[in-house]
């Protein structure tokens, strides 16, 4: 039976994971405290909390939440980046980035994304989702697309038309009066 102490962080951490809409799991193996700290400052910028965790505890709390890890997942120092799924996706970014696997061994070993477990693989794919401006633009320029089409085509109409007098005018002017 687990002591009072790792029930409690135990229950903690079941918490964040409930109230976060995504998670991500990583190691933090190899990292000094200087990167960690300008980590956990770039990834605050969108509201993600990133937290070392001890593996047998987030075990527990991620069987409460009712997602099993394999055994080989959960080894080494491990942390968890809880946040939106906005964030969620930023701290993908931010944990993939050059400058960040250049530094430490840091890696991502899956994901809880929108109610869902993810591998690695699938961890590291989120990554490359845009982000909500990007979704409204590209949606905006889906709507837009058609709609440019159609008014173009209505103004050619007159515009055509315009032309045809226009040259019969110039047509006219040019030609010799008859006597």
């Amino acid at each position: 039976m687990p002591n009072l102490v790792n029930r409690l962080i135990a229950a903690e951490y079941d918490a964040v994971i409930k109230k976060s809409e995504g998670a991500l799991i990583c190691t933090l193996g190899g990292i000094t405290v200087h990167q960690l700290e300008k980590l956990r400052g770039e990834l605050a910028k969108e509201g993600v909390r990133l937290r070392m965790i001890r593996n047998s505890l987030l075990r527990r709390a991620l069987a409460e939440r009712g997602f099993e890890l394999p055994a080989d997942v959960l080894t080494g120092n491990m942390g968890i980046a809880v946040g939106s799924i906005e964030g969620t996706i930023h701290a993908a970014r931010v944990l993939t980035s050059p400058e960040v696997k250049k530094g430490a061994k840091l890696f991502i070993k899956g994901a809880i994304f929108d109610g869902q477990l993810l591998g690695a693989k699938d961890a590291v794919a989120l990554a490359g989702l845009p982000d909500k401006r990007t979704l409204r633009g590209q949606l905006v320029g889906c709507i837009q697309g058609p709609i440019r089409g159609v008014v173009t085509l209505l103004n050619g109409v007159p515009s055509g038309v315009v032309r045809v007098v226009a040259a019969h005018n110039d047509k006219q002017e040019g030609a010799p009066a008859a006597s």
